[in-house]
């Protein structure tokens, strides 16, 4: 069962029982997915660059944007509009095969996995979970890989408050411990 039927036949349902909503539309649900890649220290390569940028469109299957950096920083030898990190914001059905595969592919592959702890999801019920390692996800070979990058996913739910939010990540049965 994917996500995003399981949302549609139990979530909503035990979500309306236990805080008691009167509608489905009163119902958390997840809006959009975040991937946030740094590229800080590729930046003297291009070539080094132009893999983190097609590494992460196929891990998420959308070209990312190029986030530049807004002010310069000359401890980190960053000027104001360098180029410093790539960005894809998924919706939609892309959203849906992408939490798929992050949940039932590349979640339990992450070495020493132990969950992910509750203080993931922050007040607005938004969950963040970083990731250290990209070839964790399927569709990554491991012996083609030459740097590894760290992934930053964020998971936007319209949750009112951080309760809502855990619950409704424990119903759509992300891995999370207390």
């Amino acid at each position: 069962m994917t996500i995003k039927e399981l949302y549609n036949k139990e979530a909503v349902a035990e979500m309306k029982k236990k805080f008691g909503f009167k509608n489905n539309m009163q119902v958390p649900r997840i809006e959009k997915v975040v991937v946030n890649v740094g590229i800080g220290k590729f930046i003297k390569d291009a070539n080094l660059v132009k893999d983190v940028t097609a590494t992460v469109t196929m891990i998420t299957g959308q070209k990312p944007l190029t986030t530049k950096a807004r002010k310069s920083i000359a401890g980190f030898k960053i000027r104001e509009g360098l180029e410093v990190g790539n960005k894809v914001t998924l919706r939609g059905r892309r959203m849906w095969d992408f939490l798929d595969r992050l949940v039932g592919a590349a979640i339990p592959r992450i070495r020493d996995f132990q969950g992910i702890k509750e203080s993931a999801v922050d007040g607005s019920g938004n969950l963040n979970i970083g990731i250290k390692e990209h070839v964790i996800f399927p569709e990554i070979m491991p012996e083609n890989v030459k740097n590894m990058i760290g992934l930053q996913v964020t998971v936007v739910t319209n949750a009112k408050n951080r309760e809502k939010g855990l619950e409704l990540f424990r119903l759509l049965k992300f891995p999370i411990v207390k």
